[in-house]
This record gives C-alpha cells, structure tokens and sequence, in this order.
C-alpha cells in the first residue's frame, strides 16, 4: 500500500484530540510529516503549543473528576478488552501507517501485533485486580486500618518516534487499568498512528477527556506538558538531555515522574559461545530498528581470542541484511527518521575514522535508489577502544563497536565504564559465567544468550542516566496510584 492510497492519508491536515473533540491547533499552525524513506511529505499535523496542552490537561481533569470516575474496575476492563478487539482487526491499517511514518519495515511492525494486544489485555486484567491492604496496628483502643491504592490523576506522556505503536501502550494501558486520564504528546517525527489509534479508541467507546493527544513540538508542547502545575505525574521515553530537563520541569507541584533514557548497552561474547547463535543475535541486538532503540546492543565486547573470527562473521553478516523502504516486505532494516537524524549517525562516522577505528562494514550513506532515502547501512566498527565517543555516545543508528577484553573481570568493567544502565547481553555455555555477569553488569535488563526479548508481563527498569521508573508487569500500574492509609476509630 503506498502513502497515495492510504486511507488515513486523505489530504487533510490532522487535528489534535481533545475532550473528546478532533480539533485544529488554536495557532492555526500546521507540521509536516515525512517519509523517511522518500524525503516526501505524507501528511501535515496540527501544531499543538503551550495553550492547547492548557485546554486537554483541563479536560482531562474534568474526565477525571466526572464520568470516568464512576467505571467501576469490570467497565474499564469492558472498554479495554473492546480495544484490542478492535484494534485486532484494524492492525493492519496501524502498523502500515507506522512503516511510512518512520520508516520501520513493515515486515517488523506487523509483529507488533501480538505485543500490543497482549499489552491491553493484560492492563484488562490488572484493572479488576487493584487491591489494598489491611494492616494490623498496635494503636492503643481499638482502632481498623486499611489502605487504599487511588489513581493519581491527570498524566502526561510524551513518547518517542522510534516505536510509537508500541510506546504509546506504556501510558495509555495504566492509564486505563487505574482510572487516571492522559494527555499525550507523540513525537513530532512519528505521530500519525497515535492519531489513529486514538481514533480507533473512540470508536470503542472511549470516553470523551479520557485519553487526549496533542501533536507539536517537544520544545513548546513538551515542555508546558512537563511543567503544568495540573498534571500528576509525568511518562517520558527519550533522550537523557531531554530528560534531565523533564525532571527539572516537574518540581514546579512535585508530579511523579518516570523516564527511560538513552543507553549504550554492553553485549559480551565470551569464547565459549555459540558463533552461530551469538553472531546474528548480537549483530540484529544492535542493528534492529536502524539502531533505534534504547536499549540497542552497541558496544559489543568479545574476548580476545576469537575477536578477529567474530569481527570477520559480524561483518560477513551485516552484509546480508537487506536495506531499503519498508513497505518492501523483503527489507529488514528501513531508513533512519528523519534528516536530521542521518547528519547525527554520518556524523559519528567521520568521528570514528578520526579516532582512529577501522569501519570495516557500513560507514556512508547509501545511494543509487534509495538517494532520496535517509539510509545507512549496518555499520561495524573495529580497531575500538571504550574510551572512544564513538564507544560512548548514544548514536541512535546501526552503528556497532567492536571492543576486545580478556578476562571475565575485564568485560564486566568495561560494561559498566558508562553513565548508562538500561540493558546488556552475555553469550557463554557456561552457566556460572552468564549469572555472574548477569548479576555484577549495573543495567536494568539483561538477557543470557538471546538480546531484546521483552513483554509487558515482565518488567524493566533503567539505571544511572538511563533513568528510572517501571516499565511493565504490576509495578508499572502501581506507579499509576497512590497510597491512601485509613484509620477507623471502632470504640
């Protein structure tokens, strides 16, 4: 399907959800969203700024504190059970809208499927599975005490472009299981499959100032949703810069913040592993999605001797995957997001060759028919050191530095020389190497012979400035409430 049939593509520009109403921004002022694949644009977005954000967060408070307080924890599970039927058969339309909006191949956002239905169904049922606690107390008289866990109120999420089908689900899935209301601010890069599935929401039954999108931009709308002094508690998932100052913006009434960051994860390969195994899963732990993911695998670490026999297969397999538009169901790896962003990646490219590393894969933008593009290649660099920027930046792009240790000692000092902490991998046969590595690598997931397996069921959580808060499993909706103690005279 091409961006000239799509449906959701008819021409107009698309407006911003609020209370329940498709409305224009009130600066009149529109965006462009591009292909990344083509440098075309394929649709123009209402630009919501400070004063729009004002008019959702006001109707989100009032959802809040109406209607949407009275759904008793089996409505909200109803509403959200009728969601993912919904969105089951309308995924198709979603996950084309995704590739074309930032580049993911198709053949990868339809297996965003099962993930996200899972992730609604499971919020489903943490809705009707909130509870409290009954203390006893050694109050002199004869006193009763309970707990309750109470929605915290009106949420502010504000996703990347990186995987918005996916991210949007962290915000909106505890937000409804709770009874909290959401305003949510999609990148600008990416914000057309939020938009539909927020129609898609609607047509659910969604209630009206339950769930509000505004598209703009990070430095207007972003900014206000993160300082608003009516906003309970901030969701952010982005840079560490641009999380360090969501932070700041949120001591204005103290809202609860979580925020996951950037990362530089370690991938350790020791001699005892699996080539066969360990060569592809650690190439796609790092190249998968162009590079952009968070918790991508970029600095991979393999022992000395067999680092010139990985560094030779690495490469031999970087070389095999196919590169081009995502709506080619072949193509594994799409382009980049966005124009800026490939100035990022090739920049690092010639950092890398002035330090001195050996691109020995990858390292240019490609041409031919996909100049037009915003396209790099799996990219590995050899001839590494971990002091190198190029080993320490978040490149955000198929970029893999190949660094060699020693001992077991070795590897884990060197994954943990980093100011991140979000993820890493050990690839060993050896059951007591993995968990001591698994248990000494300061980051808050780690896999043994696999990279990037992740499920809503089971949560995570960064570390240093790969920030903090859950993601997933029932401490993810915990973070939703709020703690009320009740004590009960019954003399």
């Amino acid at each position: 399907m091409s961006a000239t049939v799509h449906p959701f593509l008819d021409g107009k520009p698309k407006r911003l959800l609020i209370g329940g109403q498709w409305v224009p921004a009130l600066s009149g002022r529109l965006f462009d969203s591009v292909n990344p694949a083509t440098g075309k644009v394929i649709a123009q977005l209402a630009e919501g700024g400070a004063e729009d954000v004002d008019i959702a967060v006001a109707a989100a408070r009032t959802a809040f504190e109406g209607p949407w307080s009275k759904f008793k924890p089996l409505d909200r599970q109803a509403l959200m059970l009728a969601i993912a039927d919904m969105l089951e058969r309308r995924f198709d339309d979603l996950c084309v809208l995704e590739t074309l909006d930032m580049g993911a191949p198709i053949a990868r956002t339809r297996t965003y499927k099962r993930w996200i239905v899972q992730a609604l169904r499971f919020y489903a049922g943490q809705a009707v599975a909130l509870a409290g606690e009954t203390p006893h107390n050694s109050f002199p008289g004869d006193m009763f005490t309970y707990t309750l866990r109470a929605p915290i109120g009106v949420v502010g999420g504000i996703i990347p472009w990186n995987g918005p089908l996916i991210s949007q689900l962290w915000s909106i899935g505890p937000t409804l299981a709770t009874g909290c209301t959401l305003v949510l601010k999609p990148a600008e890069d990416a914000s057309l499959g939020v938009l539909r599935f927020a129609e898609i929401m609607q047509e659910a039954g969604l209630p009206d100032g339950v769930i509000n999108v505004v598209t703009g931009m990070g430095s207007t709308a972003g900014a206000r949703l993160a300082a608003h002094p009516d906003v309970d508690k901030i969701a952010f998932t982005g840079s560490t810069a641009t999380g360090r100052k969501i932070i700041e913006a949120s001591a204005g009434n103290m809202k609860r913040v979580a925020v996951e960051l950037g990362g530089k994860s370690p991938d350790m390969i020791f001699a005892d592993a699996d080539l066969d195994r360990a060569v592809p899963g650690a190439g796609m732990g790092c190249f998968n999605n162009s590079g952009q993911i968070c918790y991508a695998g970029t600095r991979i670490f393999v022992q000395r001797s067999i680092l010139d026999e990985f560094v030779e297969r690495l490469t031999a397999f970087s070389k095999t995957i196919k590169v081009g538009d995502g709506m080619d169901p072949e193509t594994q790896l799409g382009p980049l997001v966005s124009r800026r962003q490939l100035d990022t990646v090739t920049g690092y490219f010639d950092l890398a060759r002035a330090e001195g590393a050996q691109i020995v894969a990858g390292g240019e933008r490609l041409g031919g028919d996909l100049a037009n593009g915003y396209f790099v290649p799996p990219t590995v660099l050899a001839g590494m050191t971990n002091d190198m920027r190029t080993a320490r930046e978040e490149i955000f792009g198929p970029v893999a530095s190949v660094i060699p240790f020693d001992t077991e000692a070795d590897a884990i000092r060197l994954a943990n020389d980093t100011q991140y902490g979000l993820g890493g991998a050990v690839w060993s046969r050896d059951v007591g190497t993995a968990h001591r590595v698994a248990r000494d690598v300061r980051a808050g997931m780690m896999w043994v012979n696999c990279y990037g397996a992740t499920e809503v069921t089971v949560p995570s959580e960064g570390f240093r400035m790969s920030g903090y808060g859950a993601k997933g499993g029932r401490r993810h909706v915990e973070e939703y409430l709020y703690n009320k103690t009740v004590w009960l005279n019954l003399a």
